[in-house]
């Protein structure tokens, strides 16, 4: 289990959640395998969505192949770390229910219900994963032909961890920074 950076939190949580985070440092030399990518889909294809209508696509590239390339161009500089990381995917939400048509007002939060599920097995298999919202939407429409009825909504690199140390300046210093989040009380609603 990746436990190179492990949250500290205000109450407990299962270790699994503690130890989940999104470094950019991932090698670029050790591939995944397909069954481990294999077991990232399946968890995300268990995850909880409105009505179980499962609006989650993954457009899934492996470094060296066709869609790797593509997956990549459409990702903007600020982001072209991930690049090279050894799967890169592209999750997209059905933005209609099957059942009967009408607008599924809940497909962008069952998609990242979905990627959370598929972090979490990514922590579990000792991977690194990383969501990016920094990535061109249009080209990714044109290159994997997304029509209108579907909306791309996050570029992933998944890889093994690479050491700070590794990494080029700027990203070192990300990967080193403390974890940090919101206090727990400012979660709750208040007014």
């Amino acid at each position: 289990m990746l436990n190179s950076k492990p949250a500290k939190t205000e109450f407990p949580v299962a270790e699994l959640i503690a130890n989940r985070w999104s470094p950019v440092g991932i090698d670029p030399e050790k591939p995944v395998s397909e069954e481990e990518v294999g077991s990232l889909l399946e968890a995300a294809r268990w995850a909880p969505s409105s009505y179980n209508e499962q609006p989650w696509r993954y457009v899934v590239g492996y470094k060296g192949d066709e869609r790797h390339g593509q997956l990549a161009e459409c990702l903007v500089d600020g982001n072209a770390w991930a690049r090279e990381a050894a799967v890169l995917m592209l999750s997209v939400a059905k933005l209609k229910f099957e059942r009967n048509d009408k607008a599924n007002h809940h497909a962008m939060h069952d998609v990242g219900a979905a990627s959370v599920s598929m972090h979490l097995q990514a922590t579990e298999l000792g991977l690194a994963m990383h969501q990016m919202a920094g990535f061109e939407i249009d080209k990714a429409r044109e290159l994997f032909n997304i029509d209108e009825t579907f909306q791309p909504v996050a570029m992933i690199a998944i890889g093994y961890e690479r050491a700070a140390e590794q990494l080029a300046d700027g990203l070192k210093e990300r990967d080193l920074a403390p974890r940090q989040r919101k206090p727990h009380d400012e979660l709750i609603w208040k007014s």
